[in-house]
């Protein structure tokens, strides 16, 4: 069972997808997605709708990380391949999953799991969701729950 509303976010240190070291500790509204592996379908379909909202999570003051067991390497050229400009986090060890109470499949891959995450706690998850349209959903989620605005 994943951390749940209302939870103190844990604070995470990985390696992104250019070897830079970054921590988070989710004080400013955070998007935070757990997928299961770089360069398939599903996940593809998750990685590019984020890129495709991009502008407008920034807009917001929200910032995004992709989360996944695959290491640097698969998130650089993961990246590089589908025009990604957000961090994906190396999370090699589950480490990151383990922090956040993520499930990992019997492969050894995480659940599809998403955490809105503000002032240093969890603000909503979202399990097993459908990649085509969680982008979109997870914004406009917390522009109406009033977590974020977009400038007029």
């Amino acid at each position: 069972m994943p951390l749940e509303d209302g939870a103190d976010a844990p604070t995470v240190t990985a390696q992104n997808q250019d070897a830079a070291e970054v921590t988070l500790e989710f004080e400013d509204p955070t998007v935070v997605y757990f997928y299961p592996k770089d360069d398939t379908p599903g996940c593809t379909v998750e990685a590019n709708q984020f890129q495709r909202e991009r502008e407008s999570y920034e807009d917001a003051g929200v910032d995004v990380y992709g989360v996944s067991v695959d290491d640097v390497d698969s998130h650089e050229a993961f990246c590089e391949q589908e025009g990604l400009e957000f961090d994906l986090l190396a999370d090699p060890d589950a480490e990151i999953a383990e922090a956040f109470d993520v499930a990992l499949r019997d492969s050894g891959v995480t659940t599809r799991t998403t955490f809105v995450l503000a002032d240093g706690e969890v603000k909503s998850v979202y399990e097993n969701v459908d990649p085509d349209g969680h982008a979109r959903d997870v914004l406009f989620d917390a522009l109406e729950d009033g977590l974020v605005t977009l400038p007029e």
